[in-house]
């Protein structure tokens, strides 16, 4: 954080950041704005997409934005004045799905993210363990197998067993699949005896010998055996991770199934003070087998949607529904390709269980965001979504398909009735295009994340863009470098007529993403009376090759008028 009476020449930015000369400068005035940014190219993005040159911020908020001349007359004795030498400077970036937290873990898990082969992450693993105490519990973070590594396949518990024998061993992936060595399965009470549990499965050999995978539900059993960090350790691990978004740029996030500790966490960092990511909650209460439960939840305490301030709000409740694309468990009208058992993905719930927890939500004024990505699962969410209208209106209150990559051009005109947004996730086109097409084809990887035919069937505002880190990667450039070129890492183009133009791509992320918790009037755009909140960008957005898009770094990143990032 650079401090007001400081004079600061950031290095290789050529981005000068002073104190205004009191010599000269107008009188203290309680009038004058705390900071003057200067000299840029500033992409406010409001209705006309202005583009000036300079922004006066007071009291955390934009007070004028126009020519360098005119808003350096506004500065007063203890103006700071930014000066960013040309710079592009964007609305704060707003990633409107990420379970960011991740992004704090660094010390506390594996990092699976760099392992290539089976056998990188089995030494990954015996590092880790040789760090730790006989006993202690070995944690992973998140990790891709099936893309990630060469086997293109999980773990077993038997390997696990190899490089960790005498700890609990609980390796988390991207979702939806977790993986446990023997210790880990005998302290969470599973043998080869223990039932499936509804809606999942413990994956088996020939034998029934539980080799150590767990799907959807299952999951449920191991990771309620894991040791909840302490207080100390979580609040430490979201100041790293909100300093982590900061530095691409990013100042607000939806925060994409949160739990009722993390609430609490985010709450205390931010009435410390120490908050420097404004963050949405899409509370995720684990659904109980007794509705009657679920309705205990929903009505608990009085609060529903909205509640909360501009640090840290409720933006709604998250409900899970099918797989993922990358995982062969998205639920697709039509049996998936190489099934030999007419196989179409799975449903953690049936659609009549979805119907009434959806419904229950809605009757206690509660949004909902249900994870979806095949085209059945999302029929079935938006008969739920249907059925919910017609016991009280969801008109207005902005219920939302949360990935929903498969989406079909007529589902997005049934959401568009009903008020529905799509906030889906281009990057999931990075690394795991090839994926999508081993298991679904080609037609369907093609289609997969159709951009541009979601602007035209729901326009613009009705949508949003994230990451769903750190299922992929955070970087927002990226994302909008594959909205823009459709390409993966190896140059091959899929869905090429569903790219759209470099301004829906950065909108996506700035005055579209800030319809998502209602912000619009807050924040999303550069104009007078909003939020300061912005990215000084290491490039011209609009105008480098489309190859450097992705190349795009930020130099600074104000939240509330203060920096808290630079490079």
């Amino acid at each position: 954080m650079v401090r007001r009476s400081t004079v600061l020449a950031i290095l290789g930015a050529g981005i000068l950041f002073a104190a205004a000369a009191p010599a000269t400068a107008q009188p203290a005035d309680v009038n004058s704005p705390d900071l003057v940014l200067v000299n840029g190219r500033v992409l406010t993005l409001d209705e006309q997409s202005s583009v000036t040159e300079a922004i006066a911020v007071r009291d955390g908020k934009i007070l004028a934005v126009g020519s360098s001349a005119s808003m350096r007359a506004l500065a007063g004795a203890r103006t700071q004045v930014l000066d960013v030498s040309g710079k592009t400077v964007v609305p704060g970036l707003i990633d409107t799905h990420a379970h960011f937290k991740a992004a704090g873990l660094g010390d506390y898990v594996v990092v699976m993210g760099r392992a290539k082969t089976v056998a990188e992450a089995l030494e990954a693993i015996k590092a880790f363990v040789a760090k730790k105490k006989p006993g202690e519990w070995i944690v992973g973070g998140a990790w891709h197998p099936p893309s990630q590594l060469a086997e293109k396949r999980y773990l077993t518990r038997q390997e696990i067993d190899s490089v960790a024998p005498n700890n609990p061993v609980y390796l988390r992936t991207v979702g939806h699949f977790s993986m446990a060595n023997t210790m880990a399965l005998q302290k969470a009470g599973i043998d080869k005896t223990t039932a499936n549990p509804d809606g999942g499965f413990f994956e088996r050999d020939a034998a029934g010998e539980l080799i150590g995978v767990l799907v959807e539900t299952a999951i449920d059993r191991v990771e309620k055996a894991v040791p909840p960090w302490t207080e100390e350790d979580e609040i430490r691990q979201f100041t790293l991770a909100e300093g982590a978004l900061n530095s691409f740029g990013i100042t607000s996030a939806v925060e994409g199934a949160t739990e009722a500790r993390d609430v609490r966490t985010l709450q205390k960092l931010a009435a410390s003070g120490q908050a420097t990511l404004r963050t949405g909650l899409m509370y995720r209460p684990e659904p109980p087998a007794d509705l009657g439960a679920w309705e205990a939840i929903m009505s608990a305490n009085g609060a529903s949607s909205g509640f909360g301030d501009d640090w840290v709000r409720f933006a709604g409740i998250k409900i899970f529904y099918d797989g993922g694309m990358t995982l062969k468990t998205a639920l697709m009208r039509d049996v998936y390709p190489d099934s030999h058992d007419n196989y179409h993905g799975i449903a953690q719930q049936t659609p009549e269980r979805l119907t009434q927890l959806v419904s229950i939500c809605n009757r206690y004024g509660w949004r909902v965001g249900v994870h979806v990505v095949g085209d059945l699962g999302i029929d079935q969410v938006l008969d739920a979504f249907e059925a919910a209208d017609k016991e009280r209106s969801i008109s207005g209150r902005r219920f939302v398909l949360i990935h929903a990559s498969l989406i079909r051009p007529e589902q997005m005109e049934r959401a568009h009735k009903l008020g529905v947004r799509v906030d889906f996730q281009n990057v999931f086109m990075w690394d795991k295009a090839a994926t999508v097409e081993r298991f679904l084809g080609r037609p369907t990887a093609d289609r997969a994340v159709p951009t541009k035919t979601l602007i035209e069937k729901m326009g613009l505002d009705n949508l949003g863009a994230g990451t769903d880190f750190p299922v992929n990667p955070i970087n927002p450039f990226l994302n909008m470098y594959i909205m823009v070129t459709r390409k993966d890492p190896n140059g091959s183009v899929y869905g090429a007529p569903e790219a759209i133009s470099r301004e829906q791509a950065l909108r996506l992320y700035t005055s579209a993403a800030s319809r998502y918790m209602f912000d619009e009037a807050r924040k999303g755009t550069i104009q007078p009376g909003k939020l300061a909140d912005l990215s000084v960008l290491s490039a011209d957005y609009m105008a480098i090759p489309e190859e450097q898009i992705k190349d795009i770094k930020a130099d600074i990143t104000l939240v509330g008028g203060k920096i808290v990032f630079q490079r």
